[in-house]
């Protein structure tokens, strides 16, 4: 059995490569790193570590093979023939691996009728319809006939973490990959061809919809509240920023806040999102693990946008009358680290530039001046406990009022 992982970074290599060699398949990676493509085709294996506090487990991926991108027939190639398929090479890239991908689909459909499920390993919601979009506009309409019968794209749920590998993580070999012991893969059962595939660690689930806004509204919401809050705070690593015990009740409350709209959206009750949330907070203190506030910050334009973890977690909250003060303080924290990677000057007027154009908020929505009002309060460079205090003093006018 073959399975193609389009990507070999972090996520190909330390997630989703690991579970099709356990469940028996050859990985053919799909990437354009030079000094990947020619370790990989040499040793034809690497090395995993799953790490935390107590120590660490080596592992060996083997039965391995690399194809440069570049190489178009080879790729094609390699996706004609392939009994399953991943990608993980970040949302931005997507749209550059297209060609190829349409290029493949279109051979398979001279070469065979069998059914190949494509699991979309990337942190982008409605990642099936965006992908399927793009490659269908270059299928012909009775090409697009047999994608929609054959062709499975199917939204997945990655909740390992995996850090930049440093130098120290490497431990004297390139290739190795440190990664946390997390290993489940929820996976939209709805999406797939044909049969399920058997793969370690993969969890079809129906309806998909809860675990994607699950993973997006609280998992990588909370990820990126600790890290711009930690950005902010001179911290360099996540474990650093959760050990704040101010950082800490901001991200937890917001992820309370995020879970109570969760459960009224999917009618579950918030107490089965507890647990989850408890392990996430266990997970972000994994010194081990090494994870930097600068990673898990990267890209703010793209994570301040308005269907996107944090804006789209605080918008889910007030469609049911939730106030989410405490998410509104990582978008704050967000755009202070938005405009710090610009270079433009911190203020309360660039602010809500950034808010409306990026964000998509306007001056009417109840967040907006929230959001602003907590952002003013970080450009002196307030710690973090002034910012909860200010949060908890309006939560309490709040309910003042309210009686």
């Amino acid at each position: 059995m073959k399975a193609v992982m389009y990507g070999a970074g972090n996520i190909g290599r330390g997630f989703i490569g690991p579970l099709f060699r356990k469940s028996g398949y050859e990985i053919v990676f799909i990437d354009v790193a030079e000094h990947l493509i020619e370790a990989l085709n040499a040793r034809r294996e690497y090395p995993v570590r799953i790490v935390s506090e107590s120590g660490h487990e080596d592992m060996t991926i083997d039965q391995v093979s690399i194809i440069n991108g570049y190489d178009t027939n080879a790729v094609v190639n390699a996706i004609a023939d392939a009994d399953i398929m991943a990608t993980a090479v970040g949302v931005n890239v997507l749209k550059h691996i297209v060609p190829n991908l349409v290029a493949g689909i279109r051979k398979r459909f001279t070469v065979t009728d069998r059914s190949l499920n494509i699991i979309i390993c990337e942190n982008l919601l409605n990642a099936d319809k965006y992908l399927a979009k793009m490659i269908k506009e270059k299928l012909s309409e009775a090409e697009n006939t047999r994608f929609d019968n054959r062709i499975g794209l199917v939204e997945a749920s990655i909740g390992r973490m995996v850090p930049v590998q440093t130098p120290e993580m490497q431990d004297g070999d390139p290739l190795r990959v440190c990664v946390e012991g997390y290993s489940w893969l929820p996976v939209d059962k709805d999406a797939f061809k044909g049969e399920i595939p058997i793969i370690d660690g993969l969890v079809p689930f129906s309806p998909f919809g809860f675990y994607i806004k699950r993973k997006l509204f609280l998992h990588n919401m909370s990820h990126a509240v600790c890290a711009y809050l930690g950005l902010y705070s001179n911290y360099q690593y996540i474990y650093e920023a959760i050990d704040d015990p101010d950082i800490l009740i901001i991200v937890k409350n917001a992820m309370l806040e995020s879970a109570q709209a969760l459960a009224k959206e999917y009618a579950t009750s918030i107490e089965l999102l507890l647990p989850h949330i408890d392990d996430l907070l266990c997970r972000f203190k994994n010194s081990a693990l090494g994870d930097t506030c600068r990673r898990v910050g990267q890209d703010p334009g793209r994570k301040l946008s308005p269907d996107d973890r944090l804006v789209g977690a605080a918008k889910l909250c007030l469609k049911y009358g939730i106030i989410p003060r405490h998410i509104a303080a990582g978008i704050a924290a967000g755009l202070y680290h938005y405009l710090t990677e610009k270079e433009e000057v911190q203020n309360t007027n660039n602010a809500a530039i950034i808010l409306q154009t990026l964000a998509g908020f306007d001056t009417n929505n109840p967040l907006y001046s929230i959001v602003l009002d907590l952002y003013g309060l970080l450009v002196p460079g307030i710690k973090p406990r002034k910012l909860r205090n200010f949060i908890e003093k309006a939560k309490s006018a709040e309910i003042t009022n309210v009686v």
